[in-house]
């Protein structure tokens, strides 16, 4: 190996260990758990399930989306709108242990579309438990483009409108 070469490639891994030891001690003796900010509720309709049956992975359910309403407010930022028809849950249940992912879109008062991923698990374990995480997908152009950067949570709740559900959703700051 030529010396240059030895001579930069010691030089470069000098700076990253630099770089790793400023990082290291810019993190936080006892990290701060993350706040979460209430941002919306969605009421959900849903209609008449249907099974694909027995698969290798588990037993698979679809749920379709069949429309319903969402409203929510944080500072300078107000949510309101229709869920849009034609979105479905799929579900893959696994003993006591069923994995969703709704896909789904949302449309704002004022004609916005927003694309929703929603995963989660419900579980039968150690009692009921039953979380998810939204992504959202706005235009980038739009004044709900800030949703593209930012990741929430949310919890379902049964007894929504006509039989549905209803997604209270928080924000992480």
């Amino acid at each position: 190996m030529n010396r240059f070469v030895l001579f930069f490639t010691t030089v470069t891994v000098a700076a990253c260990l630099a770089t790793v030891t400023i990082s290291a001690q810019q993190i936080p003796q006892e990290p701060k758990a993350p706040e979460l900010e209430y941002c919306l509720r969605l009421n959900v309709s849903l209609g008449q399930s249907y099974s694909v049956g027995q698969t290798p992975k588990g037993s698979r359910n679809i749920v379709p989306i069949t429309g319903g309403t969402f409203e929510g407010k944080l500072p300078g930022k107000e949510l309101k709108g229709e869920v849009l028809p034609g979105g479905a849950d799929y579900q893959m249940s696994n003993g006591g242990r069923t994995e969703i992912e709704a896909i789904y879109c949302i449309r704002t008062d004022d004609g916005v579309v927003i694309h929703i991923r929603n995963c989660g698990i419900i579980s039968m374990g150690d009692g009921f438990y039953f979380r998810c995480a939204p992504k959202f997908e706005a235009p980038a152009d739009s004044k709900y483009a800030w949703m593209n950067n930012s990741l929430f949570l949310c919890q379902p709740g049964f007894g929504g409108t006509g039989g549905g559900i209803t997604l209270d959703v928080w924000r992480v700051k």
